[in-house]
């Protein structure tokens, strides 16, 4: 059914606007009509934006629609709230829509409200912007409907959602520093062998002296950059594009997630991030009354290596044959002991979703210690490293402008 975005006046004269849902543009005015609402501006939606609504904004390529994780649990626990507090379902859609200052999550709450008002459920309306609302959410909001306890359920994923973005922001704010330092020490050394040592090298040359050997080897490699730029340029992209399409293949993805787990201490550290999330997404769904064999084939959404996703998907195979989630996930020999353990002690005594909530903490505690430890290390090797570097190119400069002052003494 085609969707429609208006602007309009309410019967207390209040501007309005948002989208729905009709055979034509008159039933749709005839249906904002009925409810209230006094259309001046209709237009069809085309891809889920209307044409004449957009702003300069939309048009710009590879713009960002979606919600941050941060953005996604406000919007959820005040849903839940509103729902708790007693407010109807379309009545709290609507009120969270006139209080965005978002304009396409205004546009998203008011088609989600409108699918609502016409008989569908909240998963299935949600389901029309996956966007923003991944598999993992849509099944956890359908399963809190059919087990008539939609507030409990998005309680819960507000909190997974603030405890993914908290976790998220620990590893971007721990790799930030060390990339930014990376970037401008190469920005700066490119520049010096580029563009300075260039000049420098010709003075050297107009006076016919024996160069240092470290002279010579920055000469060479300036001269190398310089000289050579646009096919190292062409080199750079087609290695890249190379790695981006093996990457893209399933052989060439299963090959890096192989060697992503074999990196000395990279590899052990990518294991943990991606146990902390597939513990606390299985807890997430678990307590939300989703059965384990469905909240495992949803969960394995956040699983981003292939082989502890197909582990996961093997464990799940078995368990519908009767055997434990601990005893398939040890085979695999892909997940750490104290995960093992912890599953199985849940098993065993029948609390598994709140021994795989200690188990996310305890890993998501390592990675958080992990990475400060790395940023520790990192940050002075790093100053070191370009220090070295400049006292290697000052030397190399400097040696020969003193050999030229005793020449001409």
């Amino acid at each position: 059914m085609p969707v429609f975005a208006y602007r309009g006046l309410s019967t207390e004269g209040r501007s309005v606007s948002g989208v729905i849902d009709a055979d034509s543009a008159r039933t749709a005015r005839e249906k904002l009509r009925g409810s209230g609402i006094f259309p001046t501006n209709l237009a069809e939606e085309y891809g889920g934006a209307a044409e004449t609504l957009k702003s300069p904004r939309d048009w710009i390529p590879f713009r960002r629609t979606g919600m941050s994780a941060g953005d996604l649990a406000l919007l959820t626990r005040q849903l839940g709230s509103l729902l708790g507090a007693g407010v109807q379902l379309v009545d709290a859609l609507g009120a969270l829509g006139d209080q965005s200052s978002k304009a396409s999550v205004k546009k998203m709450l008011s088609t989600v409200r409108e699918r609502v008002r016409e008989g569908s459920s909240l998963a299935d309306a949600l389901r029309a912007h996956p966007h923003i609302f991944s598999d993992l959410y849509i099944g956890m909001v359908r399963a809190g409907e059919q087990a008539a306890a939609l507030e409990a359920v998005l309680e819960r994923l507000a909190e997974y959602n603030e405890r993914q973005d908290e976790f998220m922001s620990k590893v971007k704010g721990a790799l930030t520093y060390p990339i930014i330092m990376m970037v401008v020490g190469a920005a700066i050394m490119t520049f010096l062998v580029t563009y300075v040592v260039p000049q420098v090298a010709t003075i050297f040359e107009q006076q016919h002296a024996a160069l240092p050997l470290a002279t010579q080897i920055l000469i060479g490699v300036s001269s190398f950059l310089t000289g050579y730029w646009v096919w190292i340029l062409i080199a750079l992209m087609g290695i890249t594009a190379g790695l981006l399409y093996g990457y893209s293949t399933p052989r060439g993805r299963r090959i890096f997630d192989t060697l992503s787990l074999r990196i000395p201490y990279i590899g052990p550290t990518v294991v943990r991030v991606i146990c902390a999330r597939f513990a606390r997404t299985l807890a997430t769904l678990l307590a939300a009354g989703i059965q384990l064999l469905p909240a495992l084939d949803a969960v394995k959404a956040v699983v981003t290596n292939g082989l502890l996703r197909d582990a996961i998907e093997k464990s799940r195979d078995e368990i519908r044959e009767g055997h434990g989630m601990a005893h398939t996930l040890s085979q695999s020999k892909l997940f750490p002991p104290m995960l093992i353990e912890m599953i199985r002690v849940g098993e065993r005594s029948g609390e598994l979703e709140r021994m795989l909530e200690r188990v996310a903490d305890n890993y998501e505690r390592e990675v958080s210690h992990s990475l400060n430890q790395v940023t520790t290390i990192l940050e002075p090797v790093m100053t070191l490293m370009m220090a070295a570097v400049i006292v290697f190119m000052m030397l190399s400069v400097l040696m020969p402008i003193f050999q030229l002052n005793q020449i001409m003494q």
